[in-house]
């Protein structure tokens, strides 16, 4: 690899002297993603204006052998974006032109450093909906968001970042500029690149646009929630609510040690003296809307529920949505430090997955709260360690392998949205099968001959 000096003048001859960082402070900070304990220092940062100048930058790189880690906002938690191997991390928020809204296509074309909420609200403002909804839609990326197959609070009804993902443009290791699909919905022409890249988190080709399919708006939207004695009894209002044909547009929960922590935190008026609580949405109509409510009322009160109320508007339905989307700042002010995870079982194991949980959290002596999305079993355990638990993160360690291997037994996964990165690539082998991982590193292979994109992640 060359010298510091040569590496950031043979950059800088690329993207230009201002677009190149060695400073200390720029390593530091590049050194992490959102990922607690992990971090890893690059050799440069680089922050391209095009895609053809990220062609360049791959280019330079797989003639060297230099690591290349691309990185949008740097919110994933999987550790996707720390440069284990050193190298180079190329920073790609300067490529933020949102290119095209055409409501005649349904569709949105969007340079990768495009936040989510930027697209979400171009498209609102001509009464059109980006479904994909994640927690950090306010700072994540378009391209983030691709690379990891983020998903979202809307999962269940509209699913996750890959069913909206009509075409990529994206730079291969060697320099090539590739574009897979279009802006077709039906195209069956060749291998599916477009979803092998969906999700390959950075590991195959660097994402540089996006073509992104879009729905009309919702006309109408609203939102309850549902308190019960515990989450196996909302389990079994869930179960219920999508077997009478109902499938919300919103579906999550809060266990018992979530409900207090942002109750606290955020003082929403939520019940301190339930074990669980759904809150449901849906949107479409008014008369649709008002009905499933109504009926997602009716078969909480059947299952148990001890309290089920509708939200009586716009400001009431915020507030309750917030009360799930702050589940995770409320958690941190409880401890020095915050791992989130995420495990995906089928829904009528949640509740026994929940209890799996707990158990293994009062094993290690861990405190440990989950909340998630309940309609597609996806679930969050959040595990906060106090500032005086010296091997606090060792037991955590101990304890989500001990999580991620229970999932598996119930026959689900070890992350429904956030990706594998480095932090769950010890368990993907137990997840995919040795016949499954050998077929990853031959395609990481046949995309990436040098090895030179995001190594020590998957596929090497």
């Amino acid at each position: 690899m060359p010298a510091g000096t040569d590496l950031a003048r043979d950059l800088a001859a690329i993207v230009g002297d201002g677009h190149v960082r060695v400073d200390e402070g720029a390593l530091a900070a590049y050194a992490r993603d959102a990922t607690p304990l992990f971090t890893a220092r690059p050799q440069a940062v680089v922050l391209p204006a095009s895609t053809e100048e990220v062609a360049a930058v791959l280019r330079y790189a797989t003639a060297r052998g230099i690591p290349v880690v691309p990185r949008g906002a740097g919110s994933n938690l999987c550790a996707g974006t720390v440069p284990l191997e050193g190298g180079i991390v190329l920073v790609l928020t300067r490529l933020d032109k949102l290119l095209e809204i055409s409501p005649e296509e349904l569709l949105a074309r969007a340079q990768t450093g495009v936040t989510t909420a930027a697209l979400a609200d171009a498209a609102a403002a001509k009464r059109l909906l980006y479904a994909p909804d994640p927690g950090s839609r306010t700072v994540s990326t378009v391209g983030g968001n691709v690379a990891t197959c983020a998903g979202g609070l809307r999962g269940l009804k509209y699913g996750v970042t890959r069913n909206y993902v009509l075409g990529l443009e994206a730079v291969l290791p060697t320099g090539e500029i590739i574009r897979t699909g279009g802006r077709l919905w039906k195209d069956v022409a060749g291998y599916d690149l477009t979803r092998l890249l969906t999700g390959s988190e950075g590991t195959l080709a660097v994402i540089t646009e996006a073509t992104v399919a879009l729905l009309p708006a919702p006309q109408d939207t609203g939102t309850g929630v549902a308190y019960f004695d515990s989450l196996a009894d909302a389990s079994r209002a869930v179960a219920a609510v999508i077997a009478a044909g109902i499938v919300p547009a919103t579906l999550e929960f809060l266990d018992r040690k979530c409900i207090t922590a942002v109750e606290e935190y955020a003082g929403l008026g939520l019940r301190g003296d339930a074990g669980a609580l759904l809150i449901f949405g849906d949107d479409g109509s008014p008369a649709t809307v008002s009905g499933n409510l109504a009926r997602i009322q009716e078969v909480c009160a059947q299952t148990g529920a001890l309290e089920v109320t509708l939200a009586e508007n716009v400001a009431r339905a915020d507030a309750l949505l917030a009360a799930r989307r702050c589940s995770l700042p409320a958690l941190s002010r409880l401890g020095s430090l915050t791992i989130l995870e995420d495990a995906t079982v089928p829904r009528h194991r949640m509740a026994e997955m929940v209890d799996r949980i707990d158990e293994i959290a009062d094993r290690y002596g861990l405190r440990i709260a989950t909340f998630g999305h309940a309609g597609d079993g996806n679930l969050h355990p959040t595990c906060v360690l106090d500032p005086d638990d010296a091997d606090g993160a060792g037991r955590a360690h101990e304890a989500f392998a001990e999580i991620f291997a229970a999932a598996i037994a119930f026959d689900g996964t070890i992350t429904g949205e956030h990706g594998v990165g480095a932090a769950k690539l010890p368990y993907l082998t137990d997840r995919l099968g040795e016949d499954q991982m050998a077929l990853l590193r031959r395609i990481k292979r046949a995309f990436d001959p040098a090895g030179i994109l995001n190594p020590g992640k998957l596929g090497s």
